[in-house]
């Protein structure tokens, strides 16, 4: 993945469809490639994609995830980031060729330059601990590293449901009432459309407002515990 270190990122945007060379390079694409065409085949691939960490708490890629390239920083965290550097300037906090490279810096900065939201594609491809892209995202495939196919569908068997909610002592997940039998409902951690599975370390029992207030959201506290 050093192969990508010297390239930058400076717009990535699936939602409005400005992808960046490095995107389309890592993705295996020309950057003469349209981007509708690269946006098409990228959500194909990353249709059932789940990040490692969702399911076996930790990043099976370690320091990797440091060689893939961060998403952009939006205008508004440029601008502060730049007057935070004006006011280390007035203070004398850089001397010498640091100092010189900061002075270029302000000098030269365009606020024109950074976008002013990043995707929400972008936002859940990225990592949490690390800010990188997540490598599954260009890599990912709707099987498990098994024989057997990851189970992509809303559909939880009964008897699953029951070991769920026994678990969870009808207790539901989000707002901690105490529920009644007809009251639960069965909620994915990490959505289906987020590449969640169906299986039991992916379910909890919720009340049907909770349930249905979350979404199709991702409950991140929940999973880096």
């Amino acid at each position: 993945m050093q192969i990508y270190s010297h390239l930058s990122v400076s717009s990535f945007d699936v939602v409005s469809g400005l992808l960046d060379v490095v995107i389309k390079y890592m993705l295996g694409f020309t950057p003469n490639t349209p981007d509708k065409v690269i946006e098409k085949e990228w959500k194909r691939r990353i249709r059932n994609v789940c990040k490692p960490c969702w399911e076996i708490r930790y990043c099976p890629y370690g320091p990797l995830v440091e060689d893939l390239p961060m998403p952009r920083i939006t205008r508004e965290e440029a601008i502060k980031h730049n007057e935070f550097l004006k006011e280390q300037l007035d203070k004398g906090v850089y001397t010498g060729p640091k100092r010189e490279f900061f002075e270029k810096n302000v000098k030269e900065f365009d606020p024109s330059e950074y976008p002013e939201r990043r995707s929400k594609l972008e936002e859940e491809c990225s990592c949490i601990p690390y800010g990188h892209f997540c490598p599954v995202f260009f890599i990912s495939e709707p099987v498990t590293e098994t024989k057997e196919p990851r189970r992509v569908s809303k559909y939880v068997p009964r008897d699953m449901a029951i070991r769920v909610v026994r678990r969870d002592g009808n207790i539901c997940q989000i707002c901690g009432r105490l529920l009644l039998d007809r009251e639960i409902q069965i909620d994915h951690i990490v959505p289906v459309s987020k590449g969640g599975s169906t299986t039991e370390s992916n379910l909890r029992a919720t009340c049907k407002e909770c349930n249905r207030s979350k979404k199709d959201r991702i409950d991140f506290g929940l999973i880096e515990r």
